[in-house]
């Protein structure tokens, strides 16, 4: 798939300017190396081998599960990476907001999950108007409350009195929620009240039940029983309306699941009502992963399921030594505007001594221990291996999140180093 947008250099944060405005087959025909410095540092890149083999990790693990993957499509809101997980198998994708549905949608979904509550005017004109343009397509948002529905409805009439020829006509899931913690109804009863409310409505067609599990995770022995009553609460919920006939769907979506104890919601997405009933997973960080808080999550999850392998780190920044002003201190190019520090500093993952087409495993010493907006501070014994300027550092990251919104585009590499193609994103 080709990117929705032209390479434009001169808007992409060290895109090759010798390029100029290009296309993605242009791109990946100029054969750029990150080893021989064709690109400036710091640069996000995306490893191809890991990459394919998170995709498919991923979808293998939801089939042997009997569950359906909807990836949420805010880690990368990359439309050429929603392409690939719509192509590995996807069953659909997940977003937070509209704004970020309609990428996924010019990628191809047909399915997707807003795992947020929709309210607001321009946000309902919005979701009306992608209905209505789109045939075919299915968009399901989380509700939580009566008020939310009353919104709705108020919304609907005002909407359909200039606008008669249009049918107002919304799919949502019920969400059940956590004290303390997100949105999400907190009681049975409430949750079964707003159900019957949701009935009634005449704009609203509910369509399952919807949990968040990720609040929870603590990779301690604590994660299962408090995941297994959350996903308890869920399926009490869901009996409940099935056996009042309050779902208004031929098959009831069942959905939970992030990035980091997904595997723990499993038995709750596959339970049996009185119509067929889809579980659907709706990890996003996967198709990356990272060098930490992942990582120990991942660590987890495959000591649970007795796995044999788990998932890649895809996603690293190549920074470049630019200062060594003292003994134990090195400066890179790289800081706060470049890589995830939300949940941890950055690490350092390999070096590639100046000059040089190999990676080398750094000293164990080495550590980013702060960032400025434009620096990464790498502290290192200087009794040991030292960096020199010129070198290319390596850093991996917590969190993907956060390093995607800071690029608009990234090169898909091999382990050689060579720019294969390249995605773009749409923060």
């Amino acid at each position: 798939m080709s990117t929705l947008l032209p390479l434009q250099a001169c808007t992409l944060k060290h895109f090759p300017p010798e390029l100029g405005t290009t296309t993605p087959e242009a791109f990946a025909a100029a054969q750029l190396n990150v080893y021989d410095n064709d690109f400036s540092f710091p640069l996000a890149v995306l490893n191809q081998p890991a990459l394919e083999h998170n995709l498919q990790w991923m979808q293998r693990f939801a089939q042997d599960k009997g569950v359906s993957l909807a990836p949420h499509g805010k880690t990368t809101m990359s439309p050429e990476l929603f392409d690939k997980q719509l192509t590995a198998g996807a069953w659909g994708l997940t977003f937070a907001t509209l704004f970020q549905a309609q990428t996924g949608i010019q990628a191809g979904a047909k399915r997707i999950i807003i795992a947020n509550q929709v309210v607001g005017d321009a946000d309902l004109r919005l979701l009306q108007s992608l209905l209505q343009t789109h045939p075919g397509l299915r968009i399901w948002f989380l509700v939580d409350s009566i008020e939310q529905v009353a919104y709705i409805e108020a919304w609907a009439q005002h909407y359909g009195s200039h606008n008669p020829q249009q049918k107002i006509r919304f799919d949502c899931l019920l969400e059940i929620g956590i004290a303390g913690q997100r949105t999400g109804c907190r009681e049975f009863e409430q949750a079964l009240a707003l159900a019957n409310r949701i009935r009634q409505s005449p704009v609203l067609a509910l369509g399952g039940i919807e949990c968040y599990e990720g609040n929870l995770a603590t990779d301690t022995e604590k994660d299962k029983p408090a995941v297994d009553a959350l996903m308890g609460r869920c399926t009490a919920v869901a009996q409940a309306c099935a056996e009042q006939q309050l779902f208004d769907t031929h098959e009831i979506l069942i959905s939970a699941g992030g990035s980091a104890i997904f595997d723990l919601v499993v038995p709750g997405l596959t339970i049996s009502l009185d119509r067929p009933v889809r579980g659907v997973l709706r990890s996003g960080c996967y198709i990356t992963h990272d060098h930490g808080v992942y990582k120990r999550h991942l660590d987890k999850v495959q000591e649970r399921e007795h796995l044999q392998e788990s998932l890649l780190p895809a996603l690293e920044v190549w920074t470049m030594v630019q200062s060594v002003p003292e003994p134990g201190l090195a400066l890179l190019t790289c800081g706060k505007r470049d890589i995830s520090y939300d949940l941890t500093l950055p690490f350092v993952t390999g070096y590639a001594p100046v000059g040089q087409r190999t990676r080398k495993i750094p000293d164990a010493s080495w550590q980013i221990t702060a960032l400025n907006d434009q620096h990464a501070y790498l502290h290192f014994d200087a009794a040991g291996s030292v960096p020199t300027v010129g070198d290319r550092v390596i850093l991996g990251i917590s969190h993907p999140c956060t390093t995607f919104d800071k690029w608009k585009w990234m090169p898909i590499i091999d382990n050689k180093g060579q720019a294969l193609s390249c995605i773009t994103t749409r923060f």
